[in-house]
């Protein structure tokens, strides 16, 4: 990725996924197109959840991420 949008969200209620959509809401408003790659620390990753149907983000455990930060953009 060559440039990216990183999110912090602390809300421990709150799942990684909608995390994530928030975070896709805000750069597809801040940029004007919609984000296809994300990454997040693993520890944050929870395998019981599952994106809603309709998202296309490519979603990856990235050691170097911050626990509750989402790093997304596109991978062209």
């Amino acid at each position: 990725m060559k440039s990216g949008l990183l999110w912090s969200d602390n809300n421990a209620k709150k799942p990684i996924w909608e995390k994530i959509e928030d975070a896709a809401k805000r750069y597809q408003e801040k940029f004007g197109i919609v984000p296809d790659t994300c990454f997040v620390n693993p520890h944050d990753l929870d395998r019981e959840t599952k994106p809603k149907p309709g998202i296309k983000i490519a979603v990856a455990g990235k050691p170097t991420i911050m626990p509750n930060h989402i790093w997304l953009g596109l991978s062209k």
